[in-house]
């Protein structure tokens, strides 16, 4: 009996392993891949002309290879994005872990859940009919389609990943933790904040941090409300974004613009790995 339990424990970790290896390989993949494709073209433009130039003209007779418009497009339109969008977040999961009744929870759950499964296309529909216009006239600008609109529809699409990973987090500390602090006096929107959150603050911190990766790589929305121009970034001005300077010109890409467009798709990604990499850093060293 115990034979067939050690035997099948081996199984079952040798299958978790190799899946384990697997996911491993996909991004080892991924990275070899896009080194290999995008490294040739950032060699030929130059590195500094390539990241710090201003111009991206890619179909003219001179084409110019300047991708800080998208660099500095995505910053701005994620952190917007993360400053509209987290709080909100938060705050309702925070309200849906320790404050809600049932019925509430329940609809407000189906609702979020409602959200995490509209596609990004229609995100970007609804945006361009109702946003975009509302934008031009609320402002009186000649175009609403803009880095303002871009961040408040990034703002929504990252609510249902903030809230259900936070709410989570809040509902796994242990309820030792706040009959401790309300036995000492505190009141409940004390013991919520001052200890469930702080107990749950990795939880919430992931949270964040697949926010900014579905903010950062979110591409057909984005296109549809911005403009897709490649000018530097102004809240009330049409802009290009790095996921949308890739999606919108590698269909009919050749030559020096399509290798381009692997280097662009390599910031990206590099970009990306830098973000997970200094919020873990920044987790692991609160943790110690």
């Amino acid at each position: 009996m115990k034979s067939k339990e050690s035997l099948l424990e081996t199984v079952v970790h040798g299958i978790f392993l190799i899946l384990g290896l697997i996911t491993v390989g996909c991004v080892l993949l991924i990275t070899v891949y896009l080194v290999i494709s995008g490294v040739p073209a950032i060699a030929k433009i130059g590195l500094f002309q390539f990241l710090f130039g201003t111009k991206w003209a890619s179909t003219a007779s001179e084409p110019s290879f300047g991708i800080l418009p998208f660099i500095m497009t995505s910053i701005y339109g994620t952190g917007g994005a993360i400053l509209l969008g987290v709080p909100v977040g938060f705050f309702t999961s925070v309200y849906l872990a320790k404050i809600a009744s049932p019925k509430v929870r329940g609809v407000i759950e189906t609702a979020v859940s409602l959200l995490a499964g509209i596609p990004s296309v229609v995100y970007g529909l609804v945006g361009m009919l109702i946003l975009v216009p509302g934008i031009r006239k609320l402002f009186n600008v000649p175009d609403g389609a803009s880095l303002l609109a871009a961040i408040i529809v990034l703002a929504i699409m990252i609510l249902p990943s903030i809230i259900k990973v936070s709410l989570n987090a809040l509902e796994a500390v242990p309820k030792e933790y706040e009959d401790a602090s309300l036995a000492l006096g505190a009141t409940d929107i004390e013991t919520y904040f001052k200890v469930s959150v702080p107990a749950a603050r990795s939880g919430i911190a992931a949270a964040v941090v697949l926010g900014v990766g579905r903010a950062i790589g979110e591409a057909m929305a984005v296109m549809m409300v911005s403009g897709n121009v490649p000018n530097m970034p102004s809240l009330f001005q049409s802009v290009r974004f790095l996921t949308t300077a890739v999606a919108s010109e590698m269909s009919y890409s050749a030559g020096l613009q399509r290798q381009a467009l692997f280097s662009i798709a390599l910031v990206l990604f590099l970009f990306i790995m830098l973000i997970n990499a200094t919020l873990n850093f920044f987790l692991k060293h609160e943790k110690a």
